[in-house]
Parts: C-alpha cells; sequence; structure tokens
C-alpha cells in the first residue's frame, strides 16, 4: 500500500493510502494530524441504528467485567508495576560468540527490536522478523525464516499470545544453543493481566500490549540486558552501560506523560480505539479505555457493534475516537461522523515512526507521537512531550523488515 509523508510533532511519519471517503472542513488539530468527518454510514449500518440496542459497545460482557472489582485490582497492580525479578535476572549464560563475530538476535514486533537495538549498541546482530505496518497477531512468517532462525544465538519475543505464528516457528527451529525469551511473560503476573474489549477474558487471551506503559517497556529493556549480558559475557559491561542510558530516557518519557496527562480534563482521559492496545497506558496515568472497535477476531465489527458503539460515543460525551495506521477501516471514519465526535486517524499501534535509519525511527518517537496525539485530541497540552527528545542513546544498527 502507497505511503506519503508527514511532519507532526516534529516526526515525519509514513502514512498508508486510503480510500475512505473526505469532506473537507476546519482542522481541530495542528497541521499534520487529520481528524475528519466522513460522508453517509453503509446501508447495513443504517438499519443497525434503528433497532433497539443493548449491548455497550464491542465489548458485550467484557462492559461488566472492566468495571468489576478484579479488574480494578489489575489495573490497580499494573499502576503500581515494579519489574521482577526473574525479569531483570532473565537469561542463560553462555561463552558468547567467536572471536571476530557477533551474537545473532531475532526480534518479532518493531517495538521491541528497537528496545533490544538500544540495548545491544552494535554490538549483536539484531534482525526483526515481523514486517512494520503488519499485524502482528497474525502474520504468518515466511517458511524462510526458519534458516535464519536456527542459527539464532537469542529470539526475543512478546509472548502473551501477540505473535503466535512468529513464536511458533521459533519454537521448531531454533537450535539446541539458542534462546527464545518472553519479554511479556517474563515481566507480568498473572494477576496483572488486563482483560478487555478485543481480548476478552473469555477467550484466554491478556491484553499483550505492555510497551505502551513505559516502565513495563524499561523491564523489556533490563530483560533484554540481563539475556545479552549472560550470553555474551565478553561486552557484558557495555550491555549495562547502554541499559542504564536507555532507561533514563524512558524514565524522563514517563515523567512527560504524567505531567501532559495533568493538562487534560479529568472528563476527558477516557479512549475510544480501532485497536485495543492501549490497557497497560491507560492504568498507568489512570485514563480510562471505554471501547475498542476491533472484535477479538480481527474482523470488522457486526453492524450491531458499530451502532452501540454510536450510542455509546453520545451517551458518554467522548470527545474524539483513535484509528490506527497498521490497522486502517473506515468503519471507525463512519462511527466518529455518526456519534459526533471527532475522527484522529493517526495512532502508529507497533508501526514506527520515519524510515529505518532516521533518527525518529524509534520506539520513543512512537510512543511521543502516540501520546501527544492522544492528549491533544482529548483537550490537553502537549507541550512536555513536545520538549522530550525520543532519539535513540546507542547506535541502531537493526534490520527492521518493511
Amino acid at each position: 500500500m502507497a505511503r506519503t509523508v508527514a511532519t507532526v510533532h516534529g516526526l515525519r511519519l509514513r502514512h498508508r493510502a486510503s480510500t475512505a471517503p473526505r469532506l473537507t472542513g476546519p482542522p481541530v488539530r495542528r497541521p499534520g494530524t487529520t481528524v475528519r468527518r466522513s460522508t453517509s454510514l453503509p446501508l447495513a449500518v443504517s438499519f443497525a441504528l434503528a433497532a433497539t440496542i443493548l449491548v455497550g459497545g464491542c465489548s458485550g460482557s467484557e462492559s461488566e467485567e472492566s468495571g468489576s472489582t478484579a479488574s480494578r485490582s489489575a489495573r490497580e497492580r499494573v499502576a503500581a508495576f515494579t519489574c521482577p525479578d526473574r525479569a531483570t535476572g532473565a537469561g542463560e549464560t553462555r561463552n558468547g560468540p567467536s572471536e571476530g563475530e557477533k551474537l545473532q538476535v531475532r526480534t518479532t514486533v518493531a517495538p521491541i527490536t528497537s528496545i533490544v537495538a538500544n540495548v545491544a549498541g552494535g554490538l549483536a546482530d539484531v534482525r526483526g522478523l515481523i514486517p512494520e505496518g503488519t499485524n502482528s497477531h497474525t502474520f504468518e512468517p515466511r517458511p524462510s525464516m526458519a534458516a535464519d532462525l536456527e542459527s539464532a544465538d537469542v529470539v526475543f519475543v512478546n509472548g502473551l499470545q501477540l505473535e503466535e505464528p512468529t513464536k511458533e516457528l521459533a519454537e521448531s527451529n531454533v537450535g539446541p544453543d539458542g534462546q527464545i525469551v518472553e519479554l511479556g511473560t517474563l515481566a507480568l503476573d498473572e494477576d496483572q493481566y488486563l482483560y478487555d474489549f478485543s481480548f476478552p477474558r473469555s477467550g484466554g487471551k491478556p491484553n499483550p500490549h505492555l510497551w505502551t506503559n513505559p516502565p513495563m517497556a524499561r523491564c523489556y529493556a533490563e530483560t533484554v540486558a540481563s539475556v545479552l549480558a549472560k550470553a555474551d559475557p565478553a561486552n557484558a559491561a557495555q550491555y549495562r552501560a547502554n541499559l542504564a542510558a536507555y532507561v533514563r530516557k524512558i524514565d524522563a518519557l514517563d515523567r512527560a506523560m504524567v505531567e501532559a496527562t495533568r493538562t487534560v480534563p479529568r472528563q476527558n482521559r477516557r479512549l475510544l480505539t480501532y485497536h485495543d492496545a492501549y490497557a497497560y497506558f491507560a492504568a498507568r496515568y489512570g485514563w480510562q479505555v471505554v471501547g475498542a472497535v476491533q472484535p477479538s477476531d480481527f474482523e470488522e465489527p457486526t453492524p450491531k457493534e458499530v451502532a452501540a458503539l454510536i450510542d455509546q460515543i453520545r451517551d458518554e460525551d467522548i470527545p474524539a475516537v483513535f484509528g490506527s495506521e497498521v490497522f486502517p477501516s473506515d468503519v471507525l471514519e463512519q462511527i466518529a461522523k455518526e456519534s459526533g465526535a471527532a475522527y484522529v486517524d493517526e495512532l502508529r499501534d507497533d508501526d514506527l515512526p520515519g524510515a529505518p535509519g532516521d533518527p525518529d525511527h524509534s520506539f520513543l518517537a512512537l510512543m511521543r507521537f502516540d501520546f501527544a496525539t492522544m492528549v491533544e485530541a482529548l483537550g490537553g497540552d502537549p507541550v512536555a512531550l513536545d520538549r522530550f527528545d525520543p532519539s535513540d542513546t546507542a547506535a541502531d544498527t537493526a534490520s527492521y523488515p518493511q
């Protein structure tokens, strides 16, 4: 799909061409981030709007679960998250690569690749497996990746069923001396799992998007440093030094987000997104995810679910709904049109800004952009985030498939 380039919050962004109809009108956000209204709803949805809707959002029974004592307790534990010892001490001791060679490291989604690259600092050969802008939940890796995985010393995956096809290929092909490290599984206790709209408890899959919570992203980096230091003892001191520099940046991002949140009216700290990727972010900063359009099977929602979301947005006076670069959807634009909410279609999920090699092609820049976009659209001031420097702290020599 074709991409264009725009600059928002100081970042050069790639955008996929959309076939969705658009109407012109005065923007309600700064130039570069799209807020738009669409034409009429599809006929099937229009018929559905006339029906009596009994469910709340796409969640069905999950709307009740999200307010339960168990769910509130999980959110509280996420808000107070600290990285467990099993994560900070992860990894198996190895002798390291042969002289003149580098540790062979493979990763899955781009945010993890960027985190690993900053800790590795060019001392390891880091290669991503899942192309940027691809649905990692359903991505089917090419069989040719099997040979590459056979030679991997370490494969970093998220786990928590984020990228099952890729993880399964790794499990079948990594050699006897290789390690598969599940960053999310190591970071999170089961009583911290968040189940919600696209990831209902009944489906058995917790929300896996931990990296939208900066302390959890820091935990990922700490795990990576421990694993690399044990796998490549000769460079252990440098991995730890790279980690120290990187976590200072992550902590600064966290502080900027706390400051930016204070500027968002309390009643506006509610998210309705297409892809359900921000549960751990919301728990960290006291926001609430009130709905997600994408069902748990990652197909488009039914007309009945669309109508319920429209009612919910109206009833709760939600000011903006957020689309996704990774999961473009005409349906969300129609929901915004019918409900009267602003439509912001810029969240990037796990697709880093810019292109590989660009200064802003980083996990930190991704988080700054998404956070600033949400803050501004919901009536806050993202100046604290705009001041944050998202550049890498070590040379990013990783390979990012496109």
